[in-house]
């Protein structure tokens, strides 16, 4: 598997990214993940991503790619990024097998490059998955992996990528799902000043803050929504969505999520 790849930036002044996560494909059609059809619901957020500012320098498609880790939902997924005329690189989360994700997955315009190259940027795609649980953890080999990806490119600014969050989020049912060994991960970062940014995906909602001047950053499903803040799992009324990054020239991220409006959405 190629780790790195050298991608243009069609923008003067920045590079243009779309962060999709959390896609749940289910094996077969009709099939629901809490009453959301979670490929109806991603062709729905595609086709409103599309509609709007397009295309985009790459697509980031952070984890759980499928809900069940078969081969016929990876399949069904694939299918669906083929139509999108983009570069889409993924990682895997805690629903995934990252074998078998690779195996069917990677064909045409769908990536596991690890490293994306851009003139003044670099976003490094890291792995959490850990099996047998919804926990993530970054092993010694990926730890050892973005300490030297950030000595080779201390000229550049970059963006990390994971599927599990890294901080608290405020929800207690979800921070018993996040990464466990967040430490490691911030014991390197701080030695560092060009990362300007961490996304993730994982918690099925909004999330912005700060660390140490980097911009802390996790975003809604395309299919199901979880509601901030409680101790236990409770469904979100709010659509579905996605977000879209402006990796600017000078080391600034400008972000925004976009989320499709309800009269867009066709239920189940």
């Amino acid at each position: 598997m190629e780790q790195q790849i050298l991608l243009q930036q069609s923008r003067q002044d920045y590079i243009d990214l779309i962060q999709l996560t959390d896609t749940h494909i289910l094996s077969e059609k009709g099939e629901t993940f809490d009453a959301i059809d979670t490929m109806l619901s991603l062709q729905q957020v595609i086709k409103y991503a599309q509609a709007n500012i397009w295309p985009p320098d790459a697509v980031l498609l952070t984890g759980d790619l499928v809900h069940n880790p078969e081969r016929k939902a990876y399949k069904r997924l694939a299918e669906i990024l083929q139509t999108m005329d983009v570069r889409v690189f993924c990682i895997p989360g805690n629903h995934d097998d990252p074998e078998l994700m690779r195996k069917v997955m990677l064909q045409d315009n769908i990536y596991a490059e690890k490293v994306l190259q851009f003139q003044q940027w670099t976003v490094l795609m890291l792995n959490t998955y850990q099996a047998n649980t919804h926990a993530g953890y970054l092993h010694n080999d990926e730890l050892e992996f973005l300490k030297e990806q950030l000595n080779e490119h201390v000229d550049k600014y970059v963006l990390i990528c994971l599927h599990h969050p890294p901080v608290s989020i405020g929800s207690p049912w979800m921070d018993k799902m996040s990464l466990k060994n967040s430490d490691d991960l911030f014991s390197i970062i701080d030695q560092y000043h060009n990362i300007k940014g961490i996304l993730w995906g994982h918690i099925h909602q909004e999330f912005n803050g700060v660390y140490n001047n980097i911009q802390l950053m996790a975003t809604p499903s395309t299919c199901v929504q979880f509601t901030p803040g409680t101790s236990v799992y409770l469904k979100d009324n709010k659509p579905p969505g996605y977000r879209r990054l402006k990796l600017y020239n000078s080391g600034e991220i400008k972000t925004e999520i976009i989320r499709v409006p309800h009269r867009n959405c066709i239920p189940v």
